[in-house]
Parts: C-alpha cells; structure tokens; sequence
C-alpha cells in the first residue's frame, strides 16, 4: 500500500479524497494555485505544492509541474479526481514513467474512452447498444449543417473530448446548428484542449442513467448498480439519484452486463461509469464512458456501502477486489443534489464572491455534505461554481426526498447567489416525487418562464405567519427589557399584531407560555416551541395544533431595514410585523418604482466578452445574437428580446465585465 499520495484536483473532491486517505493511514500531499492559497483542501493536506496562477492551463492543467510536486514530496501515487487531468492519457503516461502509481485506470483505457467518437466504435464492437448519428470528425459548420439535415432534428452537438456539460449543444434547427456548432467547439477547445465535434440524434423524453463500474488488475470486473441523473440544466447535472425509480431489475441486469462487456474490451481497471440515455420505452443507448471518479459518486456509495475511493487506491496498488457480482448490495435510496453558486431566480447565472456564511447542515442520520469551501472562502470565476453536494439517504425514496428537503432548509448560504431554493423546489414537485415521468426536459418543462420560487402550501404560509409573529415577540421581549434596564421603564405593546405576508394582511396574536408561544391566526392556535434567540440566522421550532398534530419549520431569516426575509421549502417570503394602526396605516404608502431599464443590454454575469455581433447604427430583429460572454468556461450568447436600433455599444471584444454592467443601450 502506498504511504504517501498526490491529489492532482482542488475544492471538494480533493478534500473528498483527503478523508478517505487519513482512514487509511495514508499522507496526502495537495496542490494548489494562488487562488485556492487558503482553500480547505490546501489546510487538510499534509503538505501542500504551489503550481500557478489562478487559471486551470496555468496551475491545475500543468501535468509536468505536478509529476514534479511528486518527485519533489515522495508521493508514490497520484489521484485525480475528476476534471482536470483525471481524462488525460498523456498525464498517466507521464507518472507511469516516472514510476508513480495513476489512481485510475490504465492509459489505453483512457485513450480508448476519452474520445467520444472512437469509443462509440468500440461501444459497437463490444455489443454495446449505441445513439445513431455521424461517428467521424466534422470540418465546419456547413458540413455539420448538412450531416444534421440527414440525420433529422433534434440532433445533439458534442465536444469529442467534452464532458461535464461543457462542449455540448442541442439543435432544434438548421439555424441552431449554425449558431452553436462553432461556440461548441470553442468550448472543447477552452476547456479540454481539443475542438473536434461529433452529432448525433437526440432521443425526446430521454432519461439519463449511468452504470458505476469498479475493476482489478486482475481481470475482476463489477458493476455497482445504476444512477439517475435526468435532472439537469443545459447538460450539467443538478439532482443524481441511486437507485432510478425508472430502471426494472431486467434492466439494470441488461445496463450493467453491457458496461462490463465494454470495459473489458478495452482493458480497464479502477471505477468508472459508463452512460446511457434511456427512452421511454425503457430502449437504452451508449452516450460515452467516463474514465474517472463521478460526482454523483456517494449516492452509489450510500446504497452500496463501498467507499469507491478507497477501492480505487487499493486497485491502483495492486490489491483485487474483495467482492464479487453477487456481493454487490442495494440498500435504500440516496439522493444528492449540487449546490452551486449560481442565481435561478436570474436565469441560473454564475455567481461569484465571499462566502459571507456558509453553514452546511449538520452530518449523521442520513445526511452527508461533500465540500471543498468553508465561511470566509471566495467562489472565483477560473473554476466550477460548485459550493457543496448535499447527500441523503433513506430506507425509501421518499425518506431521502424529505431528509433532502429539511437539509437544505439548514443549510445557510450567504453572500454569493445560490441554487437551494431551486433544488429544494424540484425535491417537492409532484412530478420529481413520482419519479416515473422524470426525464432530462424536467427543468425546461416545469420551469419554462424561469425560477421564482416554490409554491407556498397554505401549510408554509401558516407556519411562516407564526415564525413571524414569534421572532416579533422574541424582539420586542429583549428590546422591553434592554429599555427598562436603561431608562428604568419598558415600552408597552400588546399581544395583537398583523403579519404581512405576500401582499396579504394576517392578524394574530402571540401569548408567551412558559418555554413556548401560543399563536391564534385564522381561527386557530397553535402553539410554537423553539429555542431561538435574537441574531440567529436559523429559526427552528416544533408546531402544536388543538389536535395534538406535530410537525418541524426550519426557517433562514435575514433581517432588512423593515421586517424580514424568511426562506424555507424553496422560496423566499419578505414579512413585516406590524401594530394594527400601523398596518392600517401602511395601505397608504406609495410603492417605489424601479427605474426602466430596458434601452439597455446588460452583462447577465461576471464574464469576458468573447464577440459582438452589431454595432452602433444596426437594426435588429427579435432573437438576434447580439453579443457573447464566457462565464465559468461557458459561452453564453445574448439575444434581442425585441426589434429595434442599436444607439451605442459601450463594451469591446476581450472586456471583463461585472454584473449589470452595460454592453449595449437601443435607441428609443
């Protein structure tokens, strides 16, 4: 076994890797760019190595510089994580050389795998059901116009070397082809060094499933069990499940038998996944496989109960594995969605900045949080906008669905945009929970005007109400006694207030009780029981109805300078509490109306602008690509809303902008 490893990746699956490594009694070294300088992966690493800049081509990409950092500290073996260099042959070849052990699989493998296009050869020659489509390289945009006019539409435009989302396009049109073939070959080009591109047909109502598949160098190779990664927004995956609630026994068998067969075509070793999209009549065909660890890995870690690093380290030494096929265990359910800094309230764009608190949920009883970021840590614009991946696991699907949902209401993220509203609200829509009608058009179909917000139940509003009104009295109890220690007197109040909420006026009034509250609104008291005090930013507390029924609100409050906004089960709710004169008052106040903004193109998000496609004096039409702007290693194109004549273009090719910084203004 080895006494000493390199982890050649950054954030949570460096630390991920770290942990799993200390189990072992086994030193771990980490490298680094100045960006990530005082990051958590850095702080747990016995020993740490500078490689750059804060750019991945500049630091993490830099293969030499890490066989180096390994030479230079004694590591015998080098872990990749996934991303990065964890799919590229050349950097196993180059630690094979050097006679450091690669906690992967073999660099054929690698070869045979990591490229799209010949591992769709090898996936038929290996019986391995595959999409139709053109399997060859594509010159330019006319000859992916002219393959995808054979092929017919919808068709699906990829990086050879893509992966991660990135480098991939969906075409509904000749027009859309021509619009994204080459900003997909930008992206491979950006991201993974190679701007080759296939397409192939899109399946409609597709699932995405993927098999986990672990192997010795002994020629044993498992497969263990299935993932559901269907929810997903432009190709990243935001929800991974395991088991699926789509796949039979049969097919799971059928899945994962073809996996095998694939991965023992071409030699391969140590954990990878091997994907598939899924029809609706349960038909499947190979997308690509993965020669690396997966970020969905946990959940197959939870209902399997393997640690799939540790079974890569010990491959990696030699060891074979300690289990067959039939050994392989399914136990309960696991879900894991990814918390990213990204706002779905504004399309889903990339946020960066400091975490100004970062409060994961507490582990244990299901729950487990995989992260790389800590409170004080800055989310940057040179890597992934990932925050955290929040796990839970049940003995049903639906226990997993609502630890889930009571996790994410605890998990308290501020100073940076974030996406736990938008998860929580897939863990409770009706269609998620039922689990047969899910498919990779979720997002786009349930949310096709964008993200605002889970629908409150009357349920929430009333809990809500009396979180409200209790915090009020909490407030008011510690400002009464302060004044009276001050000025030798309190302030009075009653126990009758009104609580806005959502455009509508609830009166209550609140009794303190002993320990708890007891709160009457809308004809009937409950009583409330917490723990809260004053600047806690999370408000806990049991609900008691007349009937005895009992149930838990988790509510994230952030005080502004007139009430509160309170988050909970995916939306976020502004509350006031006010004296009844005041609330009455308060009908007569004259909203503040925000300036109009609309002569204006503004930069969605913290970018570069990569093109523009008009100058001042143009007229342009509805959906007209107007400018480009890379985010987060994605090209986003920004399109007219409407007909009309550009008056100024105040931004210029290879500009970083902020958020809401003016690219263009229209004539009005």
């Amino acid at each position: 076994m080895f006494d000493k490893i390199l982890i050649a990746n950054r954030g949570e699956i460096a630390c991920r890797v770290i942990k799993t490594a200390r189990k072992m009694g086994i030193k771990t070294v980490a490298v680094y760019s100045d960006a990530d300088a005082a990051a958590l992966h850095v702080e747990m690493a016995d020993e740490a190595v500078r490689l750059g800049p804060p750019p991945a081509a500049e630091s993490y990409l830099l293969g030499d510089a890490i066989v180096q950092a390994c030479l230079k500290t004694g590591a015998q073996a080098v872990h990749p994580g996934y991303g990065f260099l964890s799919e590229r042959e050349w950097f196993a070849s180059a630690l094979a050389k050097e006679n450091i052990a690669f906690i992967g699989p073999p660099p054929k493998a690698i070869a045979a795998m990591g490229d799209k296009i010949e591992s769709k050869k090898l996936a038929q020659a290996a019986g391995v059901s595959v999409v139709p489509g053109f399997i060859g390289e594509i010159n330019d945009t006319e000859h992916a116009v002219r393959i995808a006019n054979e092929i017919g539409y919808p068709v699906m435009m990829k990086a050879s070397a893509g992966g991660g989302g990135k480098g991939m396009r969906l075409a509904w049109s000749e027009r859309d082809v021509r619009d994204g073939f080459q900003s997909t070959r930008n992206e491979g080009k950006a991201s993974f060094g190679d701007d080759r591109v296939f397409i192939e047909k899109f399946v409609e109502q597709p699932r995405h499933i993927e098999i986990q598949l672990i192997g010795d160098q002994h020629g044993n190779t498992v497969y263990l069990n299935e993932r559901d990664c269907s929810i997903q927004r432009r190709h990243q995956k935001v929800v991974e499940e395991a088991p699926s609630p789509f796949v039979t026994p049969e097919m799971r068998k059928a899945m994962g038998e073809q996996a095998v067969a694939l991965a023992n075509g071409v030699g391969y070793f140590s954990a990878g996944t091997v994907e598939f999209i899924a029809g609706a009549d349960r038909s499947f065909y190979f997308l690509e496989m993965n020669t690396r660890l997966q970020v969905e890995h946990p959940v197959t870690e939870c209902i399997t109960g393997l640690d799939l690093v540790e079974c890569m380290i010990r491959v990696a030494a030699g060891e074979p594995l300690g289990f067959t096929q039939k050994d392989v265990k399914l136990d309960g359910w696991a879900i894991e969605t990814r918390v990213y800094a990204e706002d779905p309230y504004r399309g889903f764009l990339p946020s960066i900045g400091r975490l100004s608190r970062c409060a994961p949920p507490a582990e244990g009883d299901g729950v487990r949080v995989d992260t790389g970021v800590v409170e004080g840590a800055e989310i940057s614009m040179f890597y992934d906008p990932m925050i955290a991946k929040l796990i839970t696991h049940g003995a049903t699907r639906a226990e997993a669905i609502e630890k889930q949902t009571i996790a994410l209401d605890r998990y308290l993220v501020r100073g940076v945009g974030n996406n736990i509203d938008f998860v929580s609200a897939v863990m409770q829509h009706p269609r998620f929970q039922a689990g047969e009608q899910v498919t990779t058009a979720f997002i786009a179909e349930e949310y096709p005007d964008g993200f605002h917000g889970a629908p409150a139940t009357p349920e929430t509003i009333q809990g809500l109400v009396a979180a409200a009104a209790v915090i009020n009295a909490v407030d008011t109890e510690r400002a009464q006694l302060i004044d009276g220690q001050l000025n030798g007197y309190g302030a009075q109040y009653g126990e009758d207030w009104v609580v806005q909420l959502g455009g509508e006026n609830h009166a209550v009034s609140v009794l303190a009780a002993g320990d708890s509250y007891d709160v009457a609104l809308g004809g009937v008291t409950l009583r409330l029981t917490t723990e809260w005090r004053v600047g806690e930013p999370l408000f806990e507390a049991r609900l008691e109805d007349e009937d005895g029924n009992r149930r838990t609100v988790v509510i994230a409050i952030d005080r502004l300078a007139a009430g509160f906004r309170l988050t909970t089960r995916g939306a976020s709710h502004i509350a006031r509490v006010l004296t009844p004169r005041s609330a009455a008052l308060a009908a007569y106040m004259i909203p503040k109306i925000a300036p109009d903004m609309s002569r204006y193109l503004l930069c969605p998000m913290p970018g570069l602008v990569m093109a523009l496609g008009v100058k001042a004096g143009d007229k342009v039409e509805a959906g007209q690509a107007l400018a480009t702007v890379e985010a987060m290693k994605m090209e986003n194109i920004l399109r007219a809303e409407k007909s009309g004549t550009i008056k100024e273009v105040r931004a210029s090719v290879g500009e970083s902008l902020a958020v809401d910084a003016v690219i263009l203004e229209f004539e009005v």
